[in-house]
C-alpha cells in the first residue's frame, strides 16, 4: 500500500511539473532568457539610471516574445507615487541580446542625460489648466488627455485634444479639432496642432 501512495505522489508531482508551463503557471519569465534579460534591463539603466529603471521599470513579459531572429521585449513604466506617470518601453534584440538598430526603441526616458525631463510634475488637472490659460479651444466633447511617449521629442509628454467637429456617416467616421502637448516637467506648450480624421 505504501508503494501505491508513494508511486501515485511522484506520478502527481511528475505531472504537476509537467504540465505546468510558463503561460499556466504565471511564470512568464523563462520567454525571455535571463541572460536575454539582462543585457535588456542594463540597455534601459543605462539610459534612465540605475535608480529610476529599479524603481519604475518592470518587464512585462505578458507582451514580450520569442521572434525568429531573437526577442521582442515589453517594459512598464509606473511610478505609483504620480500614477499618471504610466507607459510602455519597447524594442528588439538579437539571440545575444544585441538591440536590433534596424527596429525602433520606443519609450525609454532619457533621464540620466536629461534628469529634467523625468522629473514629472504636472499631473492631469495641471495640463488642463495650461491648456485653458493657453486657449485650447472647449469644442463639443470632454477634452482627452494622454501621458505619451512623443517620438518626435523623444520624450514623454501631455497631449491634450479638443474635438470641434464630428460626424458619421455614409463616408464614415469624421472629426476635426486642436491639440495641445505638453510638457509634464515644466508645462511649457510644445506644440499647438490642429488634427483631422476624414
Amino acid at each position: 500500500m505504501k508503494f501505491l501512495i508513494t508511486t501515485f505522489i511522484a506520478s502527481l508531482i511528475i505531472i504537476i511539473s509537467t504540465s505546468c508551463t510558463c503561460s499556466s503557471c504565471g511564470n512568464e519569465e523563462s520567454v525571455i532568457p535571463y541572460i536575454i534579460l539582462n543585457k535588456a534591463d542594463q540597455f534601459i539603466a543605462n539610459q534612465t539610471g540605475e535608480a529610476f529603471f529599479q524603481n519604475y521599470i518592470k518587464p512585462d513579459f505578458s507582451k514580450s516574445k520569442k521572434l525568429e531572429s531573437g526577442y521582442f521585449i515589453v517594459y512598464n513604466l509606473f511610478m505609483p507615487e504620480k500614477p499618471y506617470v504610466k507607459g510602455e518601453i519597447r524594442f528588439s534584440v538579437d539571440t545575444l541580446g544585441n538591440i536590433n538598430p534596424n527596429m525602433e526603441v520606443f519609450g525609454i526616458p532619457l533621464c540620466k542625460e536629461f534628469p529634467e525631463d523625468c522629473d514629472f510634475n504636472i499631473d492631469q488637472e495641471a495640463a488642463k489648466k495650461i491648456a485653458i490659460k493657453n486657449g485650447l479651444e472647449e469644442g463639443i466633447k470632454e477634452w482627452k488627455f494622454g501621458f505619451l511617449y512623443d517620438v518626435v521629442y523623444q520624450k514623454y509628454v501631455w497631449h491634450v485634444l479638443s474635438t470641434l467637429s464630428e460626424s458619421e456617416g455614409e463616408y464614415g467616421y469624421r472629426a476635426s479639432g486642436k491639440e495641445l502637448i505638453i510638457s509634464p516637467t515644466t508645462g511649457e506648450v510644445l506644440q499647438k496642432n490642429d488634427w483631422k480624421i476624414n
